[in-house]
């Protein structure tokens, strides 16, 4: 049991599931949220702040969250450009 356990939890890592990631909403603005795979953590492009994922789990209470600095979103918008153009 104990061998199960911990390789349930080294193969945990900080990833979220697909099916739970396309549920969550953000707690403020109740819009979707994308998966940051560094650091791990829920955005909220809406309202430009971030979540954090801790052991695989996305810790979601709005005095969790980190507002964002607009360089920060501006990075994610010009890397998912430059990502679009390349297919």
């Amino acid at each position: 049991m104990v061998r199960l356990s911990k390789w349930l939890l080294k193969e945990a890592g900080t990833g979220v599931n697909k099916t739970l990631s396309d549920i969550l909403v953000c707690p403020l603005s109740k819009q979707a949220l994308r998966v940051c795979e560094e650091p791990p953590s829920l955005i909220s492009d809406s309202i430009g702040v971030s979540f954090p994922i801790k052991d695989g789990i996305p810790c979601l209470v709005p005095t969790d969250g980190k507002i964002l600095d607009t360089d920060d979103t501006m990075k994610h918008d010009n890397a998912a450009d430059d990502s679009a153009n390349n297919k």
